[in-house]
């Protein structure tokens, strides 16, 4: 199906769609197969296995993936570490330099940090708010830019407008971590970011029940990140790309519901006096507010704050609620809720977490689409005596 010119929405339920159906089925089926008739392939990644990222489910899925974003291509992957240590090791080789903005995801802090030595790669962190100072990190050999796009926990935002920039000028390749937005809510392809990397897990299946990831972009690099794949065994089983694409196709309607929720829910906590502070940039006082308004069509259903009381607070006021769910993940249709000291990050020393803005009392929010009356009921008696 073209569907270049269709709304978001419609994308959503009708992108990648094959053009013809299968028996007359609505929906493309599961093709829970290993193995397809041999047709003649003379090329080793063209050769019809489901390892190889060639079967109907991973193919339809990817293509309305790519046609969200308005990007070139797409490929999906076992899970959103999958799509981001592919496409590092896609785009980087023994020798290379890569600048990482200073605030990231714990998984990916730990790749970058762990990992990448071990490959002979070097690497530099970056204020992402200091495009001024980036230049003075660039070597010979630096050959790509790393930001997210919301980050997590502490929902920064980077001046991405300068990193595409920035990349341009240096021939440098531009890889973005999207989970936090959506591509309801952003869409690195039109702002010029070479690749955008996806938690599928997320907001994009959001029911919490698979582990899923995906890489976005121009379609020269997603080619390559295919074939490096191909190598490393990063493909998604059929079934769990059914299940992506079906989760895909109520997107729009789950990020409006999480937009308008998280933005109550911030104001209730910005508001509230055993709260310090909540890092959400939908809030005026957010440092990178006027940022994010110019940046986003919605600021997403992701949000951290610190009760003033400390861990002991933090603790005793998780244990009391209900409806929200405490758990490690995000983007779900239920609100979960986590510290990411013991998390997310929980790979990280605490020397580190620190130096990141992460303290232990952080408590991380992911706002779901339950009733908003339910979910402020839930957080003021939470909140009572704290």
């Amino acid at each position: 199906m073209n569907s270049s010119n269709h709304q978001l929405a419609t994308k959503t339920v009708h992108a990648g769609k094959p053009d013809q159906s299968f028996e007359g089925a609505v929906t493309l089926p599961i093709f829970q197969t290993a193995n397809f008739l041999y047709a003649g392939e003379e090329n080793y990644h063209a050769v019809r296995y489901t390892r190889l990222n060639n079967n109907p489910n991973q193919i339809a899925v990817s293509k309305k993936l790519a046609a969200l974003e308005n990007a070139e291509a797409a490929v999906v992957t076992n899970s959103g570490m999958t799509a981001i240590t592919s496409a590092l090791l896609t785009i980087l080789s023994h020798g290379d330099h890569i600048l990482f903005q200073d605030s990231l995801y714990g998984g990916t802090f730990n790749f970058v940090c762990e990992d990448l030595p071990q490959y002979g790669i070097e690497f530099d962190f970056i204020d992402g708010n200091q495009p001024e100072s980036w230049s003075e990190k660039i070597r010979e050999n630096t050959r790509a830019i790393y930001v997210e796009a919301m980050t997590n926990p502490l929902l920064k935002i980077v001046d991405l407008k300068s990193v595409v920039r920035f990349a341009r000028k240096h021939g440098l390749v531009s890889l973005i971590d999207n989970t936090f937005p959506s591509p309801i809510n952003f869409r690195p392809a039109e702002w010029g970011f070479d690749l955008s990397l996806h938690s599928g897990t997320k907001y994009l299946n959001g029911h919490s029940d698979i582990i899923a990831g995906a890489v976005i972009g121009k379609k020269t690099h997603v080619e390559n990140v295919i074939k490096k794949m191909n190598h490393l065994g990063g493909s998604l089983d059929p079934h769990a790309c059914f299940l992506l694409d079906r989760g895909i196709k109520t997107l729009a309607l789950r990020m409006e519901k999480h937009n308008q929720n998280a933005a109550v829910i911030a104001e209730y906590l910005n508001n509230h006096p055993a709260i310090t502070h909540v890092n959400y940039p939908g809030l005026a006082d957010h440092p990178n507010h006027t940022l994010a308004k110019e940046l986003f069509d919605g600021f997403s259903g992701m949000m951290s704050f610190e009760l003033r009381g400390g861990v002991a607070s933090a603790e005793q006021f998780i244990d009391r609620l209900s409806i929200i769910t405490h758990a490690a993940s995000l983007g779900g249709v239920e609100t979960l809720i986590t510290r990411p000291a013991t998390t997310s990050h929980l790979g990280l020393s605490p020397e580190e977490r620190i130096k990141t803005g992460i303290t232990d009392r952080l408590i991380r929010l992911s706002v779901g689409i339950e009733a908003e009356r339910d979910l402020l009921a839930e957080f003021e008696q939470a909140l009572q005596g704290l």
